[in-house]
């Protein structure tokens, strides 16, 4: 019976599907129901091996799902798969034809894995179902929230949404790590850490606590970190600019990698120099230069290309 290998092209909304040597094509939807589709499709071909490339985190879910029904799922260096497409003759570019590449590439070079065992699987497998359970929880709760105006169910929904949140994310690191330690190869921690700087807690802090690096703007990552000065004014009083909220470890990494980085690192060093040299003060240039580290950061997980330094 002729092997099948399947090639996944994912964007934030939409997963691309093409298996090889057929070239048969599919799509769905990036979110639970339309990975459910996919994982049912799939397990009807059994193919030998399925190839993602990371996308900044939307591949996450589908990989996830799909390791834990047993497929064999290797998430490659999107550098690779490019040479392999010129060198194949396959200069344009679109969603599909990534998928068609990514197939071939899988029949061709059949990157090195191994299967997730049955009792890892079955972990990851229960971690999703959790995860899903969760999301459908916090919004009923946003729903209620909305419609409720005695301060007292308030204050106890929002309590019990914060609380579904922590759950949620601690689920996500759980996810996270348990792709780390299987045969689903990452590149998110080798381009994290050719960053002059980064070392290896601060990448597995990133990639544990901050999903979202690499699929927002810079000006939502630092919100959503902390780093990101907020107004004090009231009437013509005009207070410090501050930052608060936001995700305590990975601030807390960010703050000792910008230590490091103003004695290694050439652009946070002339960055943080040309501030204190402005005058502002050096707790001031230490955290803008925690902002412009998380910058550059989600900037390389984004366009997935490591460290240059011209």
């Amino acid at each position: 019976m002729e092997k099948v290998y399947a090639g996944i092209d994912v964007s934030k909304d939409r997963l691309d599907v093409a298996v090889a040597p057929s070239e048969k094509t599919w799509q769905f939807s990036n979110d639970e129901e339309g990975i459910n589709q996919l994982v049912a499709a799939l397990r009807g071909l059994s193919p030998a091996l399925i190839v993602l490339e990371p996308t900044g985190g939307y591949e996450t879910l589908a990989v996830v799902a799909l390791a834990a029904e047993g497929f064999n799922v290797a998430v490659v260096n999107a550098r690779l798969v490019r040479e392999y497409a010129r060198v194949t003759g396959r200069l344009a570019k679109t969603d599909k034809i990534d998928s068609l590449v990514m197939a071939s590439y899988a029949e061709t070079i059949k990157p090195k894995i191994r299967p997730l065992g049955d009792d890892e699987a079955r972990k990851i497998k229960a971690k999703v179902s959790r995860r899903r359970q969760l999301v459908d929880m916090i919004k009923a709760e946003t729903s209620r929230l909305d419609k409720t105006y005695h301060e007292d169910i308030k204050l106890n929904i929002l309590s019990h949404i914060a609380w579904l949140r922590d759950e949620t994310n601690k689920i996500n690191g759980e996810l996270r790590e348990a792709i780390k330690t299987s045969p689903i190869w990452r590149e998110k921690d080798e381009l994290l850490q050719s960053v002059p700087g980064i070392g290896k807690v601060l990448s597995a802090t990133l990639l544990a606590e901050l999903p979202e690096l690499g699929t927002l703007n810079r000006k939502k990552i630092a919100a959503l970190v902390g780093v990101a000065p907020f107004n004090c004014d009231s009437g013509k009083m005009r207070g410090k600019r501050m930052i608060w909220g936001g995700r305590a470890p990975v601030r807390a990494a960010l703050y000792m990698a910008a230590m490091v980085g103003m004695r290694f690192n050439p652009v946070v060093r002339a960055f943080y120099q040309r501030l204190v040299a402005q005058g502002k003060a050096k707790k001031v240039a230490l955290v803008a230069c925690m902002r412009r580290l998380l910058t550059i950061l989600n900037a390389i997980l984004k366009n997935r290309r490591a460290w240059q330094y011209a």
